[in-house]
């Protein structure tokens, strides 16, 4: 192994290039040797610039990280460290062989830790898998659902936890996610987002609707068997009929 190690930074946010940036000047062995800011420059500047270690962020405006690295066989991949806001792709990563999986945002020594084993990984044959399955396991344990979302806004990153959110709407390709008096725009399907909430909490009310049921205030009839769902910041949103039975087994449930 050389003295010195090639890393090379993958992000489509400059703050999040920055702040690894900023982590690594703590470990004077390792140089880094390019930056890319899109899938597609960071399949270029991984091949030209062949580093020890790749910082990568898996959602990216072009190709995600996983097609990045689909782009390279074995024998030519340099350890990975996914670095990401959401946990729901750490399995992936695991099957792409990663050495670490960060997850935004992330102190120092958890910083520290993933280069460190990344390190470690380097000066044997084969990698360790058992470090990553560990850290699988770990990520399961601690939440059962969601708990929070990373929202990209130029280069800014908002992160809203989802106990805080009132209702979530669909939105073309998008869903918004009413926050008191502000909003957010995430690129997932409605449906997707369902899949990762607490269903406790939150229910879907319409075809493009889930409120947080500790933000329903009243619920009150309305035109052809619908209702309206009031909700305490104001906010009116319509109670569909094929959800009704639904809403009011959580209601019932809830006040049990």
């Amino acid at each position: 192994m050389n003295s010195t190690l090639r890393v090379v930074i993958v992000d489509d946010e400059p703050l999040a290039r920055e702040r690894i940036r900023e982590l690594l000047k703590s470990h004077s062995d390792v140089e880094i040797v390019g930056e890319a800011r899109n899938g597609q420059e960071a399949v270029e500047t991984i091949k030209r610039q062949r580093p020890d270690i790749v910082f990568l962020d898996v959602q990216m405006p072009d190709i995600d990280g996983f097609e990045v690295l689909k782009a390279f066989d074995s024998n030519s991949v340099p350890l990975i460290i996914f670095v990401t806001a959401f946990d729901q792709y750490a399995l992936r990563a695991f099957e792409f062989h990663a050495v670490d999986y960060l997850m935004k945002p992330f102190d120092r020594q958890r910083f520290a830790q993933a280069v460190n084993h990344a390190k470690a990984q380097l000066t044997v044959k084969n990698r360790d898998t058992g470090y990553l399955v560990n850290l699988l396991e770990d990520l399961g344990s601690k939440k059962r659902f969601r708990e929070r979302f990373a929202i990209k806004n130029g280069e800014t990153i908002h992160y809203i936890r989802a106990s805080d959110i009132d209702s979530i709407e669909a939105e073309g390709n998008y869903v918004r996610l009413n926050v008191a008096s502000s909003s957010y725009l995430l690129r997932e399907t409605l449906s997707n987002v369902e899949s990762q909430i607490d269903p406790g909490l939150f229910v879907r009310i319409h075809r493009s609707t889930i409120v947080n049921m500790n933000r329903v205030r009243e619920l009150q009839t309305w035109a052809r068997g619908e209702y309206r769902v009031v909700l305490h910041g104001g906010a009116c949103h319509t109670l569909s009929r094929g959800y009704r039975d639904h809403f009011e087994s959580v209601i019932t449930k809830g006040s049990g």
